[in-house]
């Protein structure tokens, strides 16, 4: 930049200085000094210009531009506002975080591929955004192959080494680990057995033809969406079922267009906040514990959030006319025979076979020792 600009005065290009300044001085010969005042006056100038932007860069806060699908306004969001917050403060105003949530970025799909191209830097994602940059976390989320919370974070501590070290070799680091809450079929008719579901259009993630594949293979009849355009689809019947977490139903509204819920825990909605890990690598080395701090205790808060306003957010609907419909042991046993018949479909195709495997070996090894201290 200095060269170009000590070097301006001899271009052949018309420049509105004359070559001829005060004095009998004329423009230097090329690679010589610039003899003329002026000149010298006006590389100084530059010069002094070009320390004083990156001294102000240096100053200025990296700013950290996260998106989530979480609705704006929710519990969940706030709580990551006051993360944000806490950033801030730690920092000492040199990291500051802006929320983009409810989708405005886009589906999780989105921010990942935006994250890659540098307009995002970070993003609190569920499974489906965390497997677009590693298919293995799928595992954490096997339908009908884990019974509690405790089951599905037993599994998470053991293969949480290996998944982060994974995701940051992609180029994303792992802020925290947390979940939305069980996913139960919200369906605008009854639904008891799989065949009642079978009847229905149900909602799917766009771009997981794997799922789409899976579904159908079933005898069911998924729609691949963005999840961001669910609330109309219900609307205009274009899906007449979805499978979600009931603080989702509640908060996004959706159960005002599907009006039954099957009690079946279908799956945990597990998620990550990660960054890029050249963000990450830009903040300075000695405020990265303090921020991961911060990051790891709001996973916690927002995970006993769910907990705690499961049975007030399902209770909230019921009495705004939500039917919830309680299944027999029986109904309960054939939708576990039909994800059963799933699983070799879903060992490959959409979870790594070493990632289900470790997983499923995982989920015994707790239950073995669940069993021997008498435990269920």
């Amino acid at each position: 930049m200095k060269k170009r600009a000590l070097m301006a005065c001899c271009s052949s290009t018309p420049h509105p200085i004359p070559p001829h300044v005060g004095g009998g001085d004329r423009c230097p010969a090329p690679g010589s000094a610039p003899s003329s005042p002026l000149a010298l006056r006006a590389a100084l100038v530059l010069l002094g210009a070009l320390f004083l932007v990156r001294a102000a860069e240096a100053q200025a806060p990296l700013v950290v531009r996260m998106a989530t699908l979480v609705p704006d306004g929710s519990t969940w969001h706030l709580i990551l506002k006051e993360t944000g917050e806490k950033w801030k403060a730690a920092s000492g105003g040199r990291v500051t975080v802006r929320l983009f949530p409810g989708g405005v970025a886009g589906d999780d799909p989105d921010v990942v591929r935006k994250m890659r191209l540098g307009t995002l830097n970070a993003g609190l994602l569920t499974s489906v955004g965390v497997a677009e940059i590693d298919k293995a976390v799928y595992a954490l989320g096997v339908p009908l192959m884990y019974e509690s919370y405790e089951e599905v974070y037993y599994v998470l501590e053991k293969m949480r080494p290996r998944l982060e070290a994974s995701l940051e070799a992609k180029g994303f680091v792992v802020l925290n680990w947390a979940d939305g809450g069980w996913v139960r079929f919200f369906t605008q008719r009854p639904v008891a057995i799989p065949d009642d579901l079978r009847a229905l259009k149900l909602f799917s993630w766009a771009g997981d033809a794997e799922a789409v594949s899976v579904w159908r293979s079933a005898g069911f009849n998924p729609v691949p969406l963005p999840s961001t355009e669910i609330a109309t689809a219900l609307q205009t019947g274009l899906v007449t079922a979805l499978s979600t977490p009931p603080q989702v139903a509640v908060i996004s509204q959706f159960f005002n267009n599907a009006k039954n819920m099957t009690d079946l825990r279908w799956q945990l909605l597990l998620g990550a906040t990660v960054i890029t890990k050249a963000t990450w690598e830009k903040i300075p080395a000695d405020l990265r514990p303090a921020l991961l701090d911060a990051t790891r205790e709001a996973g916690r808060r927002l995970q006993q959030e769910i907990k705690d306003s499961e049975g007030k957010d399902i209770e909230a609907m019921r009495k705004r006319g939500l039917n919830v419909v309680t299944l027999t042991a029986r109904q309960r046993a054939e939708w576990q025979r039909l994800t059963e018949t799933l699983y070799p479909k879903i060992r490959g195709p959409i979870v790594p076979p070493e990632a289900f495997d470790e997983a499923l070996r995982y989920r015994d090894e707790y239950r073995k020792q669940r069993a021997g201290a008498g435990g269920h």
